[in-house]
């Protein structure tokens, strides 16, 4: 009854794009449902027995190797097909030093906003941020402009009311405890591609359409530590 009168997602997206994260997690019975929506542009809501149609279009993202998983078997090959038409590789944080400065302003206005503050990051707060790695990618750098600006105690964010300079970070502390090769310069190992050994397994970076990017798991966060990487 009632819930067969309520609109899904798809229903509610006709006629324009809805984005769907995760696509590598989801349920073979419901991959068979995508399938169906995606070549015949028909489903039925929950609980409702009426046929409908939608005009969609979709945007997938996945931490996923689609292509592995069709191998093994987890995913649908036909429905890989149906969703990698244009595939777009979105690289690491780490490898986009200029995001970073402009995402640390993004979430810090709107923490602004949202705890009615006027908070400003130092050039030199933006200097330290902008080298870190963040294997967390933009939810671990959201996290920590957030963290950072609540516990700021003045209305300009300094250097040193981030976690990381009080061995208070997690992917700091993993730095600081990597084991490296005698005579390694780590810079020069992460220029290289070379994974870092530390204490937790790598955060996978986002694909969209099955485009990848590997994430280093360690984040250099105090450039003024004897354990940051000579340049």
């Amino acid at each position: 009854g009632a819930i067969s009168q309520r609109a899904g997602r798809f229903e509610l997206a006709n006629g324009g794009t809805l984005l769907l994260d995760e696509i590598g997690e989801i349920s073979p019975a419901f991959q068979a449902k995508l399938l169906r929506v995606l070549q015949e542009g028909e489903l039925e809501r929950v609980g409702g027995t009426r046929t409908l149609t939608v005009d969609v279009r979709l945007i997938c993202a996945t931490n996923k190797d689609l292509e592995a998983a069709v191998v093994k078997g987890e995913f649908r090959a036909d429905l890989y097909y149906r969703i990698n038409v244009v595939p777009i590789m979105l690289p690491p944080l780490r490898e986009r030093p200029g995001d970073i400065r402009r995402l640390a302003k993004a979430f810090l206005q709107r923490f602004n906003r949202e705890n009615h503050r006027d908070l400003d990051f130092a050039p030199s707060a933006l200097d330290l941020i902008s080298q870190c790695y963040f294997p967390g990618n933009v939810r671990e750098l959201e996290n920590c402009v957030r963290r950072t600006a609540t516990l700021a105690r003045s209305t300009t964010v300094a250097t040193s009311d981030f976690a990381c300079q009080n061995s208070q970070c997690l992917s700091s502390r993993l730095w600081k405890g990597a084991d490296l090769p005698p005579g390694s310069n780590a810079r020069e190992e992460l220029a290289r591609g070379n994974r870092m050994p530390v204490a937790s397994p790598p955060l996978p970076s986002r694909r969209i359409g099955g485009a990848e990017g590997e994430v280093l798991p360690v984040q250099v966060c105090d450039p003024n530590d004897p354990a940051y990487p000579a340049a």
